[in-house]
């Protein structure tokens, strides 16, 4: 069955950094387009970053434009977010996600980010 399981996150000052991972199974990965949502405190998951299933095309949500970075080893069947300059705002529960030819959404487990000094 499908299978994520995350890694990377944290308690980091403002204007650090992360790396989170999301390591996947029970799919062919390289099939998939990928995606990183982000879960703030008492709000609703909001799609971060996406990345298409060669890993050329990437695209990001406006808030994280410029400071976050997706990427994916399908040989590791892995996709990552690096997380630059980071800001008390991206505090929350990172969640890697595939939707399946059906529309099904699949998630990993979270990683808790907190940003504070």
């Amino acid at each position: 069955q499908v299978q994520f399981v995350e890694a990377g996150g944290g308690l980091v000052q403002p204007g650090g950094s992360l790396r989170l991972s999301c390591a996947a199974s029970g799919f062919t990965f390289n099939n998939y387009v990928m995606y990183w949502y982000h879960q703030a405190p008492g709000k609703e998951r909001e799609l971060v970053a996406s990345i298409s299933e060669s890993g050329v095309n990437t695209a990001y949500a406006d808030s994280v434009k410029g400071r976050f970075t997706i990427s994916r080893d399908n040989a590791k069947k892995t996709v990552y977010l690096q997380m630059n300059t980071l800001k008390p705002d991206d505090t929350g529960v990172y969640y890697c996600n595939a939707k399946d030819e059906f529309g099904h959404d699949y998630w990993g487990q979270g990683s808790q980010v907190t940003v504070s000094s």
